[in-house]
């Protein structure tokens, strides 16, 4: 089930008038009607594996209480390192087994041996990834007694498994939902009505931007080896406004949802593209996740304590899991290395932390040397991304040799429509002028003129409509 499908255009409304007008009275009634949404919003992807997400809630919640009942460490321990075992080899069977074994295979060949590797035809569980890493960073907390065992099954549950953030985040917290889930939540028009509006512009950034550029991205990226070096580039900034599009936009509506149902989730995304270097995109590129490595390995390894050395390696080590978090692919690893290897001069330097606020805060437009870091920090966000989106290393470094060639100053071999690429301007406008904000759309309030409010409510409507019908799956579900 899509957001961006009719299916949940009628899944969204039957569980809001039953959670505000039928289960309204009753704090446990809400969190069993949520968690049998959730189930039931699972399930519409693949029922077979909903015994999965249910066996690792099981495992770590039982493991928790186990945790807190323990008579000493050693016991304690074995019921933490079972939980982390269990939850790590569910997700290496099934995201990264015919990795390793190609991997393998592919490295004994290179001696002259040959071997028939053993693979598993399975299908990736959607979401694996990121209810998994809410288990975990659960546990670790429940370990280290940074938060208390949850007893009520119910209520665990609901956190790991609430259907806005199952299959594609926010990574959230025990700490910041569970107390959301345990409270009782009462209807607030105002808080209802941003979070719509951020739904629509999360539908707006899915719809209208990702599935519009990803047309031309896979146009040029599954037929790189034909075009010209300009239209390559093109492909890439394209698959760079695709993949902010669709990742934002899922996450624009995740928290818009939840809002609906008087939940605050993380924020994911804080106008990444805006940046001025790599260390502050990071600081505002999938949020959830940057801080949980920050949280669960980076600073567990030493952090920045220690010295130079200690924070290169700690910053390598963080940005190469993360690459392989995303996929079984060298593609991915190489995408983790290079990420971090742009990070080196601030780390070296110490000016990872020079650019904490948004860019040109206060004022309407940057100035030349702040424009200057804009651009320059995207392009190569956007070189790094090849990484991303190819299908193997050497398609890759094909990709960027073909860009890097002398038919880079040629006419680009593929015509965009006009009107895509206005509505492309309008949108980076947009969130230019709403780049203080949670959202982009924030700042339209009640004094904001109905003309114009509602002007642009009736545009990104018919936007949304006119674009749809391609139902595209959202890039980050296959992770």
């Amino acid at each position: 089930m899509l957001f961006n499908s009719i299916s949940f255009a009628v899944f969204l409304p039957i569980i809001f008038i039953l959670y505000w007008f039928v289960t309204n009275k009753s704090l446990k009634f809400q969190n069993f009607l949520l968690l049998g949404a959730s189930y039931f919003f699972y399930a519409c992807w693949d029922w077979r594996f909903l015994f999965l997400l249910v066996f690792s809630t099981l495992l770590d919640f039982y493991s928790a209480i186990a945790m807190s009942n323990a008579k000493n460490d050693q016991i304690k321990k074995f019921w933490f390192w079972l939980s982390i075992s269990i939850n790590l080899g569910f997700l290496g069977v099934f995201k990264y087994y015919n990795f390793f074994a190609e991997s393998f295979s592919s490295a004994i060949s290179n001696f002259g041996l040959h071997i028939n590797t053993w693979t598993l035809n399975i299908i990736l569980p959607v979401g694996i990834s990121f209810y998994t890493f809410h288990g975990l960073s659960y546990v670790i907390d429940c370990y280290q007694n940074k938060i208390k065992e949850e007893r009520n099954f119910i209520d665990y549950s609901l956190f790991v498994s609430f259907f806005p953030l199952l299959v594609a985040g926010p990574i959230e917290r025990a700490t910041h939902l569970l107390p959301q889930i345990k409270n009782q939540r009462i209807f607030n028009y105002e808080n209802a009505i941003s979070g719509l509006r951020q739904i629509l512009w999360g539908l707006f950034k899915k719809v209208v931007i990702a599935d519009q550029c990803a047309q031309y991205a896979n146009m040029v990226f599954n037929n790189s080896e034909n075009y010209s070096g300009s239209t390559l580039l093109i492909g890439a900034v394209f698959f760079a406004l695709q993949i902010y599009g669709d990742f934002s936009g899922y996450s624009d509506i995740a928290l818009g949802v939840a809002r609906l149902f008087g939940f605050e989730l993380l924020k994911n995304f804080a106008f990444p593209y805006f940046s001025r270097d790599i260390a502050e995109f990071w600081r505002r590129w999938h949020i959830s996740l940057s801080t949980w490595f920050r949280d669960y390995l980076y600073i567990p390894l030493g952090g920045g304590r220690g010295g130079t050395w200690i924070r290169i390696r700690n910053t390598f080590a963080i940005f190469l899991v993360s690459g392989f978090w995303h996929g079984a692919n060298w593609t991915f690893i190489v995408w983790g290395g290079l990420n971090a290897l742009l990070m080196m001069p601030s780390i070296i330097n110490h000016t990872n932390r020079a650019n904490m606020e948004i860019v040109a805060k206060g004022s309407l437009l940057p100035t030349f040397k702040e424009f200057f870091q804009i651009c320059s920090t995207f392009l190569l966000v956007v070189f790094v991304w090849i990484f991303f989106r190819a299908e193997s290393l050497t398609h890759a470094f094909q990709y960027i040799g073909g860009i890097f060639s002398n038919t880079i100053f040629s006419l680009p071999a593929i015509q965009i429509p006009k009107r895509l690429i206005f509505i492309i301007f309008v949108f980076i406008f947009i969130e230019w002028l709403g780049r203080e904000n949670e959202f982009a759309l924030q700042k339209i309030n009640l004094r904001t003129p109905k003309l114009l409010k509602w002007g642009l409510y009736y545009v990104l409507i018919f936007l949304i409509l006119y674009y749809a019908g391609s139902d595209e799956q959202f890039i980050y579900f296959q992770f």
